[in-house]
């Protein structure tokens, strides 16, 4: 066993996060596959160092790998701790790693011969062989389904071993491949991205880069994981900022939004003579403080005059409605009905109406009188 080294102490404080206490351990970055992204596992009381080779637990059972990094003291909430290794690796357990790279390679040739002979649309992209050789995953990328029915009744019997066929999109495709991105670093989903988060064209816009699809795509040719992690400071940090293409009041005038600086606080304003001009916030805000201290005594005049006006009309309306009402109530007692009196001329609509009834009284006697005669005769 090597001698203990004396590492870095990254966190020593012995406070809580949350509910989960803190717990002191040695991590150390372990490469299962040289194409494949290192993974973290716990020392678990071993004195490794960087190069050695090591046997780990992982979701395909037992695997061989090396450490790549120095390990590092530090302290993380128990719920968080990563698995333990649980030894070192044997000579023979190192030869059986390498000639399971061979394996896999040959298992590659088979398999891409085979697609190739059934005619099938699909990209073979990773073949993974357990270390037990007791299964073995093909990864690929397809536009839609494959019946790959035949193509692994034909695996099985070449290798003699379970034969599973997984289909990936493009961003897991860029994540097992590798590669370095633009930025001239190793990609981040092949590093030390675990999952993908949604990722849109706004956060693009939030920061002001340029939408340009060759620019803001990654190898996958979907949009840069790096858009996500500067996207909250961009948002909080052009909260108070005038929007774009808006007017916006200045010292020396109004004028149009052209341009944002979130970093300085700033913004640059077209005027209409032509002229481009930068304002900080504290300017902008400085000017519309002394604006609103000066407006404040005239707007306070204006609406006390409105107020006395509206006043005023209220009450003129309120005499004309009560005049109506009075009006109205004096016609209603004027139409009603008032005791006949001795002496007292019948209005003209009741004698025309007597003189109706009195002209078919009359007719309806002569009629009679007619049919008395016939009868006589």
């Amino acid at each position: 066993m090597n001698k203990k080294e004396n590492t870095p102490i990254v966190a020593s404080n012995d406070t809580e996060i949350g509910e989960s206490p803190l717990v002191k351990c040695v991590l150390c970055r372990v490469r299962i596959r040289p194409d494949a992204s290192a993974m973290t596992f716990r020392s678990g009381g071993l004195e490794l160092k960087e190069g050695e080779w090591v046997v780990v637990p992982t979701p395909n059972g037992k695997e061989v790998g090396q450490i790549v990094s120095k390990p590092i003291r530090i302290q993380m909430p128990e719920r968080c701790l990563p698995p333990e290794i649980e030894r070192l690796a044997t000579t023979s357990e190192i030869e059986d790693y390498y000639k399971n790279l061979e394996f896999e390679k040959e298992a590659w040739a088979i398999c891409q011969g085979h697609i190739d002979r059934l005619g099938l649309k699909m990209k073979l992209i990773r073949v993974e062989s357990f270390f037990d050789h007791s299964k073995i995953i093909f990864f690929y990328s397809a536009d839609g389904r494959v019946d790959f029915r035949e193509l692994v009744k034909a695996l099985v019997k070449d290798l003699r071993m379970r034969v599973e066929m997984r289909q990936i999109g493009i961003r897991h495709e860029a994540k097992l491949v590798g590669g370095i991105g633009c930025c001239g670093r190793e990609l981040c989903c092949a590093s030390f991205l675990t999952s993908f988060d949604s990722i849109s064209i706004k956060m693009a816009k939030a920061q002001n880069l340029p939408l340009n699809p060759n620019k803001i795509s990654g190898l996958c040719g979907r949009l840069l994981c790096c858009l996500t992690y500067e996207y909250k400071t961009y948002k909080e940090m052009s909260q108070n900022l005038p929007t774009l293409g808006k007017a916006c009041q200045t010292p020396t005038g109004q004028g149009k939004v052209i341009r944002q600086n979130i970093f300085k606080q700033a913004v640059t304003v077209a005027m209409p003579d032509g002229s481009i001009i930068e304002y900080t916030m504290e300017e902008l805000e400085g000017k519309k403080s002394s604006e609103g201290l000066e407006q404040e005594p005239t707007s306070f005049t204006k609406e006390s005059e409105q107020g006395q006006e509206e006043e005023k009309e209220e009450k003129k309306r309120l005499e004309k409605t009560r005049s109506k009402s009075k009006g109205r109530q004096k016609k209603r007692q004027g139409q009603k009905k008032s005791p006949k009196k001795q002496g007292q001329k019948q209005p003209k609509a009741s004698k025309k109406r007597q003189k109706k009834k009195g002209t078919g009284k009359n007719r309806q006697h002569g009629r009679n009188n007619k049919n008395k005669g016939q009868s006589n005769d």
